[in-house]
């Protein structure tokens, strides 16, 4: 049978992946090693880790390329698709919300307000919950800018420790939601390999509370 596949987005959540899957006994030298390689066995050969983007790595669990994945909440909030979530992973903790200059009454006055974003449809479902009518832009870079440019009123982003948000002069207006890495499933693959999926994700699910 071929490796079970599992998608992991590079960087920091590919790092607490790898060693969430080593308190499970799983030998990651390949990983640690890994040069300029993007597929790479680890423990016995029966998983291949692939190291992507994290909007890869739902593009290649919904096209069952690789059968599970691990990606931030954050992206799974903006751009949906077709999979199952099997398991909070604990680590890659943060949260959206709703920010703007110090000082300032966002939900006062009449206009339509701007809103920057990296992240319109997460943007845009908040501010459809709240029954707003906002003008969202689209910001590839440091969306602090936006505000402080005057292209914006306010900005919807990723928020750690704040920061950031006050050495620019601005404020948390509102907590959108908490997010955090996730383990997600091709939905056939869940279906045809059932039993290696659930085993390996009770076996991290275990890896993580006993490291809490």
């Amino acid at each position: 049978m071929k490796p079970l596949r599992i998608a992991l987005t590079k960087g920091r959540l590919e790092d607490d992946t790898v060693a969430l899957l080593e308190k499970v006994g799983m030998n990651c030298d390949n990983v640690h090693n890994k040069g300029r390689k993007l597929i790479l066995p680890i423990g016995d050969g029966s998983i291949e880790v692939v190291l992507a983007k994290a909007a890869d790595v739902i593009t290649y669990v919904e096209h069952g390329v690789c059968d599970l994945g691990v990606v931030g909440k954050d992206t799974i909030l903006e751009h949906g698709g077709s999979f199952y979530e099997l398991l909070d992973l604990g680590f890659g903790k943060c949260r959206f919300a709703l920010a703007g200059p110090t000082g300032r009454n966002f939900f006062t006055g009449y206009h339509t307000k701007v809103i920057a974003s990296k992240y319109p449809n997460v943007a845009r479902s908040y501010f459809e919950g709240k029954a707003m009518d906002v003008q969202i832009i689209k910001i590839e870079g440091s969306v602090e800018l936006a505000p402080l440019l005057g292209l914006a009123d306010a900005i919807v982003d990723i928020v750690e420790t704040g920061t950031t948000l006050k050495e620019n002069g601005l404020a948390v207006i509102d907590t959108i939601c908490h997010i955090s890495a996730r383990l997600i499933a091709n939905e056939a693959s869940l279906k045809l390999r059932k039993v290696e999926i659930e085993c390996l994700a009770a076996r991290m699910e275990q890896a993580k509370e006993e490291a809490q």
